[in-house]
């Protein structure tokens, strides 16, 4: 009886640090990517506007990619291919919001690109979507300056 009871302490001890600590990311890579995307787009919703339209642009293709993303991470997970990070961007006081985005993006796709390709083809339309926000934001920090 009293084994019983400490097997059952540990059980609900073992299953309470699962709740806790959560279980570990399946696709790690992707979800560090959608992370990162999720930052950059952060940053750049509260830049300034004033990036000729790029800064909008760029916010909308990071959806896209977030979108992609998502997609790649449940086709994975229906396909059975289940399976840190890159440091903080440096921000430079001139366009800040806008340097921390370009650098949440290029890690995400650091991330994107060490994913497992098997996503679909969702990962490499990430890929490419991460590719036009870095574009569009290099374009916002250039028609600011």
């Amino acid at each position: 009886m009293r084994n019983r009871r400490r097997l059952l302490v540990v059980l609900f001890i073992l299953g309470a640090s699962v709740l806790v600590n959560g279980f570990p990311p399946d696709q790690p890579n992707m979800e560090s990517a959608r992370d990162y995307l999720q930052k950059a787009r952060g940053e750049l919703q509260v830049a300034e506007p004033n990036k000729g339209g790029h800064r909008t642009k760029a916010i909308n293709i990071i959806n896209n990619a977030i979108a992609e993303v998502n997609k790649g991470i449940a086709y994975a997970r229906t396909h059975g291919h289940h399976a840190r990070l890159t440091p903080e961007p440096s921000v430079s006081p001139d366009q800040p919001h806008m340097q921390a985005a370009l650098g949440f993006l290029q890690s995400a796709k650091e991330s994107l690109v060490k994913a497992n390709p098997d996503k679909g083809g969702h990962r490499s339309n990430a890929i490419k979507l991460v590719e036009a926000a870095i574009t569009e934001v290099n374009s916002g920090i250039a028609a600011a300056n």
